[in-house]
């Protein structure tokens, strides 16, 4: 063999090593990244799904309750319950006796104290007249301060000296406890970080991803089955195959401007609701499953289209009946991957109004309701530390619904492809 022949083998031998190094180096960079970022969102957001509370001994007296007979609901939704939440903290600490130091060391409980006083009083009338063991929510910033997230000293603090030395003091008497906050994941938001949750918001991302699964998917399919099986080769036909791979690239905010102009201003449907923003999601989402099941319906085999003919089916039976579930795995696929790219929009919802502060979880698609990114969206703008930990778990949430999502959509493939096998 030729030098110069030896000398080519040799470089492209490098070539082909550096190559598979700049590869390498890439995949370990980009999974560095990743693994930095979600190691930093769940570090951020973990403690989230837990809460601080404290053991307070409550004296059910109906007269300090402010609470009249006949226990009815009425009557025990209308008692002071959050007076006797303080009442009970003060009695921890009697050489409190002074209003300010009182309204100070009152800081430490949470609304939600008061409420689930009252919810449980509700739960548990026969109890009125004697002494119970409860435990109740701390506030945001007791909260933050024993989960290590607020700082002891420095101007970040916002507990003074005495009130850090009563909460150690709790501590040390075992009253302080660290529980799974189960309320995070069902609650409503809230204006008090410790109270906020994303329960509403899942509620909403979940009526608006089913409206817009009950508009895209048959409309996709129907769109799909008439331009690849039915129609002609004609000018409007290339046109609207063209507008449609247009319409995939379109930015989301657009389709929030439309759904803004038409479905709000022109329909009067109600605003801010999951049947508007699922309307939305569809018109971004259609485009998706059409070029999807397209691409399905032509990779089925053209032997089933000739095999079905032959036997004496109809063109129409053909499609329906053989090429159409030969090609539901891409689309089913196709369709998952759309609805998991709707659950992450955020621009289109903010258009149409699902942005305000709903303190309620909605009951159904017409009743008022933010979404999983809108929530994140809302929490990441607010000044308050324990939102921090919040919008990160929110996060966490809406990855796990992604990847549950695409692993559905794997799933689904595999199982009805191996099916029609």
């Amino acid at each position: 063999m030729r030098p110069n022949n030896k000398e080519k083998l040799r470089k492209r031998a490098r070539a082909e090593w550096r190559f598979r190094s700049y590869g390498i180096m890439s995949l370990l960079f980009a999974g560095t990244a990743l693994v930095f970022l979600v190691s930093t969102i769940v570090s951020s957001g973990h403690s989230a799904f837990f809460k601080t509370t404290i053991e307070l001994e409550f004296q059910l007296d109906a007269e300090r309750l402010g609470i009249e007979m006949p226990y009815a609901r009425e009557n025990l939704w209308a008692g002071s319950y959050y007076t006797a939440a303080k009442s009970a903290l003060y009695a921890l600490f009697p050489e409190v006796t002074s209003r300010s130091d009182e309204r100070a060391l009152s800081r430490m409980l949470s609304p939600g104290a008061e409420l689930e006083l009252r919810d449980y009083v509700i739960a548990h009338p026969g109890k009125i007249g004697e002494t119970v063991t409860l435990e109740v929510p701390l506030s945001s910033d007791y909260d933050q301060l024993y989960k290590g997230h607020l700082p002891r000293s420095g101007k970040h603090t916002k507990l003074s000296a005495q009130q850090m030395e009563q909460f150690d003091r709790l501590v040390d008497e075992g009253l302080i406890h660290y529980r799974f906050n189960p309320g995070f994941l069902t609650g409503a938001d809230s204006r008090y970080p410790e109270l906020a949750g994303i329960g509403g918001a899942i509620t909403g991302s979940f009526y608006a991803l089913l409206v817009c699964f009950l508009l895209s998917f048959p409309l996709g399919i129907a769109a799909a089955l008439y331009l690849e099986e039915f129609s002609k080769d004609t000018r409007l036909t290339r046109l609207i195959e063209a507008n449609i791979n247009n319409l995939a690239a379109v930015p989301s905010v657009i389709f929030g401007l439309l759904g803004l102009a038409v479905i709000l201003n022109v329909f009067g449907l109600p605003r801010g609701t999951p049947l508007v923003g699922g309307m939305v999601l569809a018109l971004m989402t259609l485009p998706t499953i059409i070029i999807a099941c397209r691409s399905s319906l032509r990779s089925v085999s053209p032997g089933i289209r000739q095999g079905a003919l032959a036997m004496g089916a109809s063109p129409v039976q053909v499609v329906f009946q053989q090429v159409l579930p030969a090609a539901m795995p891409g689309t089913l696929t196709g369709t998952i991957i759309g609805l998991a790219q709707a659950l992450g929009e955020t621009a289109p919802l903010l258009m149409i109004g699902m942005v305000a502060f709903i303190a309620n979880v909605p009951a159904t698609p017409l009743d008022s309701s933010a979404s999983l990114p809108v929530q994140i969206y809302l929490w990441a703008e607010s000044a308050e530390r324990g939102f921090v930990e919040k919008t990160a778990a929110a996060i966490i949430v809406i990855m796990a619904f992604l990847i549950l999502m695409n692993l559905l959509a794997v799933i689904i493939r595999s199982r009805t492809q191996t099916k029609v096998e």
